[in-house]
C-alpha cells in the first residue's frame, strides 16, 4: 500500500472524482466535499483526463486555444479556492481535450486503476454512460474509471467500496426545461451533446441536501471564466445555479442497491 493509501486508512473518509475537463468538478460532487471538507478525517483526490484546451473562451477571457489549456488548469486551481477545500491530491493525465473517446480503452483504464490502488479511496466518482450532458469525454472517462474500478474492488485491499455515478433526476430536467424555456431559454434537447441529460428518479440511490453550501459551490463554479458564456448565460443563471446545487445525486453504480431500498443521505452513508 502506498504512503498516502496507508495514511487515509488510518482515519476515514476517503473520496477520488475522475472527471474528463476542468469544471467537470465544480458541480455534482463539489457540495459533498463541502460538507465534508472540515473533517481531519477526510481525503480528497482529484484527477482530470484534460485541460479542457478545446473549451469555449468567453469574450472577455484573454486567451487563444494555444494557451486556454494552461488557463483552464489555473481557473481550476481559484475555483477550488473559491470553494474553500481544495484537492489534498490533483492529477491531470494529459489527454487531449475532445479525443479520450479516441484514446486505447486499455491504456486509460490502466492510468486511471493504477491512481486507484495508490489511493484506494473508500469512495469513487465519475461520470455515469450517459456522461450527464452526452460529451464522449465524459464517457469515455466514466466507462474506464468503472473498469477500472471493478477490477480492483473485490481484490480483498483497503477501501473502494462505493462507486458513484453523479446524475439529475429526470424531474428536476424536467422543471428546469421548463424554466429556461420561461425565461427565453432553449430546452435541453437529450439527443444533442452538451445538454444535460435526466435518469428516471427511481434510479437515484443517494440524495444529498447541500443547500448549506451551495454558495460556495457556486462561488467555484463562478471562477471557471473561460466558461462563462455556457455556465452564466443568463442574468437569472446564478440563482438557477443556487437552486441547482443545493442538492446532489448518484446512483451507486457499485455494489448495486435494490430498487425500493431507503435512499441514502450521504456519499459515506453505511461505509464505517
Amino acid at each position: 500500500m502506498t504512503a498516502a493509501a496507508a495514511h487515509h486508512h488510518s482515519v476515514a473518509r476517503a473520496l477520488m472524482l475522475v472527471v474528463a475537463h476542468p469544471d467537470d468538478d465544480a458541480v455534482g460532487i463539489a457540495g459533498s466535499i463541502a460538507l465534508h471538507g472540515h473533517e481531519p478525517a477526510f481525503r480528497f483526490a482529484l484527477v482530470h483526463a484534460t485541460d479542457g484546451a478545446a473549451g469555449l473562451i468567453a469574450p472577455e477571457v484573454d486567451a487563444t486555444p494555444a494557451t486556454l489549456g494552461a488557463l483552464r488548469r489555473l481557473e481550476d486551481a481559484k475555483a477550488w479556492a473559491a470553494h474553500g477545500r481544495g484537492p489534498d491530491r490533483h492529477e491531470w493525465l494529459g489527454y487531449d481535450d475532445g479525443r479520450l473517446a479516441h484514446v486505447d480503452f486499455a491504456e486509460l483504464t490502466a492510468r486511471v486503476g493504477a491512481l486507484l490502488d495508490e489511493e484506494r479511496p473508500d469512495v469513487v466518482a465519475t461520470f455515469g454512460p450517459d456522461g450527464v450532458t452526452g460529451h464522449p469525454d465524459h464517457i469515455a472517462i466514466g466507462r474506464a474509471t468503472d473498469a477500472a474500478f471493478v477490477s480492483l474492488a473485490l481484490d480483498g485491499g483497503p477501501g473502494l467500496k462505493r462507486l458513484l455515478h453523479w446524475a439529475m433526476k429526470e424531474s428536476t430536467w424536467r422543471r428546469v426545461n421548463v424554466a429556461r424555456q420561461a425565461t427565453g431559454l432553449a430546452a435541453w434537447d437529450p439527443s444533442q451533446v452538451y445538454h444535460f441529460r435526466g435518469i428516471p428518479d427511481e434510479l437515484v440511490d443517494i440524495r444529498v441536501d447541500t443547500s448549506s453550501v451551495a454558495e460556495r459551490v457556486v462561488a467555484g463554479l463562478s471562477e471557471h471564466r473561460s466558461q462563462r458564456l455556457s455556465l452564466f448565460e443568463h442574468p437569472l443563471a446564478r440563482a438557477a445555479w443556487l437552486s441547482a446545487t443545493s442538492r446532489e445525486y448518484f446512483v451507486q453504480a457499485w455494489p448495486p442497491r435494490g430498487r425500493g431500498e431507503p435512499l441514502l443521505t450521504d456519499i459515506f452513508e453505511g461505509l464505517e
